[in-house]
């Protein structure tokens, strides 16, 4: 296997699900977003603060390319990661490509309290998620191999069943 690449919306259990595969697999993990922030030595907020949402997007897709370069590792995306048509290229071809994905209400569940969401700062967190996931859900799905869904689930048993759903694929 090259790589284990997670995508979803915010709040789906990327970080925290490829934690724990990385460990189950004995994988290194990195995350685009955690990347973007080493590299540059600022937060994702001051990022969209200083360079608008085009900037930030322009440090993710470089990230991105140069992450699935690698081989042997399991891949946390941003959640507009799938944005660009660049970015869903080199996912799709840097690994194996799971969506995790998560109903609204649970994505507003686990982002309440995270001051780091700078697409969350608008008046209606909910109605922000909803449109975001109109826009996004089908190019999750346009370069997922497999899709897992995580609400109300713990951690634990959503690895175990990407590893089941990964090992029955087919190679490509």
């Amino acid at each position: 296997m090259r790589n284990l690449i997670l995508v979803g919306p915010m709040g789906a259990g990327k970080s925290t699900i490829g934690r724990l595969l990385a460990k189950e697999l004995r994988l290194p993990f990195k995350d685009s977003d955690k990347e973007i922030e080493q590299r540059t030595g600022a937060d994702i907020p001051w990022i969209f603060d200083v360079e608008g949402e085009q900037g930030f997007r322009e440090r993710e897709q470089a990230v991105i390319a140069a992450l699935c370069e690698f081989d042997g590792m399991v891949l946390a995306t941003g959640g507009g990661a799938v944005m660009r048509s660049e970015n869903r290229a080199a996912l799709r071809s840097g690994g194996r490509v799971v969506y995790l994905h998560a109903s609204v209400e649970q994505q507003l569940d686990r982002t309440s309290r995270d001051r780091n969401r700078p697409l969350l700062r608008a008046g209606d967190p909910g109605k922000v998620l909803r449109d975001l996931l109109a826009i996004r859900d089908p190019l999750y799905r346009e370069i997922a191999d497999v899709i897992v869904e995580t609400d109300e689930r713990p951690p634990r048993l959503v690895v175990q069943e990407i590893l089941e759903r990964i090992e029955a694929l087919a190679p490509r």
